[in-house]
């Protein structure tokens, strides 16, 4: 699988002399002179001599004691480590001194041109800083706009501005956001977001924040629709004709090779094109920016909430309570309380308990507040060791274990008595039941569903040794089930019961059962 990554040239590994007097034995020196160079150099003055670099250092007095010996020996390093380039100062001796010595002129290198640019940078850095330039996302939509509608017209040099214009403000849009948001991360920023004085500053930040999503959302669509529009042939056409631009500039230097500019560029276009639309599976950049910038706002609304419930916190609030209490207390009924409620506190955390269904009805419409309340005692979170208590007696279950036999027996006779009348059937359809109770209801549902769920043959044994078939599983027939409790449309699927022969002991149990638990009801 052939690599999509750019290769690396040896000038890309080669050493980098030129950075040697940033951390020399003397950089102090040597830092003054090419301060002084580049100072210079932005005066729009270039070859200095060996006198007017003396008078600057002595001037700034950054080395006690130095000569005019000293500065000629650290111009001749820096010139050794390739940050000066030197030339003989062919103007005339004024002394026999200066005769005799031979007299030179230096010029700062391109490298330490921008060695000294990056330096002057650092120096002001004091934290990310950045910005979130909306404005930029319409002059990238622009411009990409103008290269699919103007490719074939553009002239090299247009064709060349465009690109530089499109790819500096994609450059200031990604560097500057990137470095804003780090900004927000920083422990700094989450000090200030504790603190009261953030309240004041909050609205603004907020607001800042906000207007660029909705810049983003707004420039984003017509950005991913101009570079889905913009075909490969119209981009090589438009990259060769910025090619071609930058390569009609006249040059003292040497001038880059075509194909390395040209990969360059096509580097750069792959990487708006992967910065707005993503690449593969992986999002792109822009969404990532759109989350963070949403997550920032979240974490300062949360913050200046705290802030304000911190503040709320030492006032007393024993006037509002007593009237909130005489407000519920003048409510006329449960359900206007529950409504004021609602209105004051809003929704709670929900709670999840575990305990035993008690639900006395399966209807969807009955409401929770019908339905018996389940009690489940809390056991304390506290570390804190309480009172020691005495030890409970053992308790006598006797009477309990008797009442949920009995129970049981009731229910396992009533559920025998419907399964004796169902056999007697043999084959029954819904339609046919008439009305039944509540009960039965439900025990021909958990039937139908033990059915459903039996896997081809669509039946199944109970305990009595009754095998439970469903003939029309797939029916399309519809029908009414009657019950005390309620009426449920469902399928008129029909059910057979066939009792097996091997089962006539359980059945004559099963009917003692029955009729001891009848006698027990009774």
């Amino acid at each position: 699988m052939e690599s999509s990554r750019p290769g690396l040239s040896q000038q890309s590994l080669r050493g980098v002399p030129e950075l040697k007097y940033v951390n020399a034995d003397n950089v102090v020196r040597y830092r003054a002179i090419m301060r002084f160079f580049y100072q210079e150099y932005k005066r729009l003055r270039y070859w200095m001599r060996t006198e007017e670099v003396y008078e600057a250092l002595a001037e700034w007095n950054v080395w006690p004691g130095y000569t005019l010996e000293m500065c000629q020996h650290d111009l001749d390093q820096l010139v050794e480590w390739q940050n000066l380039t030197a030339r003989h100062d062919g103007g005339r001796s004024s002394t026999l001194e200066e005769y005799l010595r031979k007299k030179m002129q230096y010029l700062l290198r391109p490298y330490s041109i921008e060695i000294e640019r990056m330096l002057e940078g650092l120096e002001k850095v004091t934290g990310y800083g950045g910005s979130l330039e909306a404005s930029l996302f319409d002059t990238i939509a622009d411009r990409l706009f103008r290269i699919r509608s103007e490719a074939g017209e553009l002239s090299p040099e247009q064709a060349l501005e465009l690109w530089n214009e499109l790819y500096r403000a994609f450059v200031s849009l990604h560097e500057n956001a990137a470095d804003y948001i780090a900004s927000l991360q920083t422990a700094r920023a989450e000090e200030m977001m504790v603190t009261e004085a953030f309240l004041v500053f909050k609205e603004k930040l907020t607001d800042y924040l906000q207007n660029f999503i909705q810049a983003l959302q707004r420039s984003a669509y017509k950005i991913e629709g101009n570079l889905a529009r913009i075909s490969a042939n119209v981009r090589d056409q438009f990259l060769e004709q910025a090619l071609q631009g930058e390569l009609d500039k006249p040059r003292l230097e040497e001038a880059p090779e075509r194909e390395a500019m040209l990969e360059e560029m096509r580097q750069g276009w792959h990487n708006i094109q992967r910065w707005f639309i993503g690449e593969g599976s992986s999002p792109s950049e822009l969404t990532m920016l759109e989350r963070a910038t949403k997550d920032a706002i979240a974490r300062i609304v949360r913050s200046a909430i705290r802030i304000q419930e911190r503040k709320r916190a030492g006032v007393s609030r024993k006037r509002e309570l007593e009237h909130l209490a005489l407000w519920f207390a003048r409510t006329e009924s449960l359900e206007e309380a529950h409504r004021l409620a609602a209105h004051t506190f809003g929704l709670f955390r929900t709670r999840h308990l575990q305990g035993e269904d008690l639900r006395d009805t399966d209807r969807s419409d009955s409401s929770s507040w019908d339905e018996r309340p389940m009690v489940k005692p809390l056991r304390s979170r506290s570390r804190k060791r309480g009172e020691r208590s005495t030890a409970d007696a053992v308790r006598d279950n006797e009477a309990r274990k008797r009442r949920e036999r009995e129970a049981y027996q009731v229910r396992q006779a009533e559920e025998w008595r419907m399964m004796e009348s169902l056999l007697e059937r043999g084959r029954v359809s819904l339609s046919e039941l008439g009305v039944v109770t509540a009960a039965d209801r439900r025990r021909l549902l958990h039937w139908i569903g033990r059915c459903i769920t039996a896997g081809k043959s669509h039946s199944f044994m109970t305990a009595e040794g009754v095998t439970i078939t469903m003939s029309n599983p797939r029916t399309e027939s519809r029908t009414v089930l009657r019950a005390e409790d309620g009426e449920l449309d469902i399928a008129d699927y029909e059910l057979t019961f066939v009792l097996a022969d091997a089962a006539g002991g359980s059945a004559d149990r099963a009917r003692a059962e029955a009729a001891a638990g009848l006698d027990t009801s009774q």
